[in-house]
């Protein structure tokens, strides 16, 4: 009896744990537009685009280092948590948006922000 009380916590221990998991962040599915401004040492970068379903939340930029030969190009990912494989979502293109500031690196001519299946390059207004 108390073995099968001790297992049956456990599947309810883990059970709880599974549910509570947060999904791991994940490239949007694509970039629609970018736009970037600098405006004094501040680069504000807005980015619009689409996730394959609903239920994906905290659409993010992440900064990443770029090439050496891309020292004038902001290179930033668009992420979103996706929803939990659990969950009932609408099975379409939805979309989302996200945006940034962050300080300006000296000469900064362009943004580039990746998704899973494009990126977008846009030239930096002043």
């Amino acid at each position: 009896m108390l073995r099968a009380a001790q297992l049956a916590a456990l599947f309810v221990v883990c059970w709880v744990v599974a549910l509570s998991a947060a999904p791991a962040e994940k490239r949007v599915y694509k970039v629609d537009s970018v736009i970037a401004i600098v405006k004094g040492r501040t680069l504000t970068i807005q980015v619009k685009g689409a996730v394959e379903s609903g239920g994906w939340k905290k659409a993010r930029l992440r900064p990443l280092r770029g090439a050496p030969s891309e020292a004038h190009t902001t290179v930033v990912e668009f992420l979103a948590t996706p929803p939990p494989p659990t969950m009932t979502v609408i099975e379409a293109l939805v979309p989302v948006q996200a945006s940034m500031r962050i300080r300006a690196r000296p000469h900064t001519v362009s943004v580039r922000v990746e998704a899973e299946a494009n990126e977008v390059t846009s030239q930096v207004l002043h």
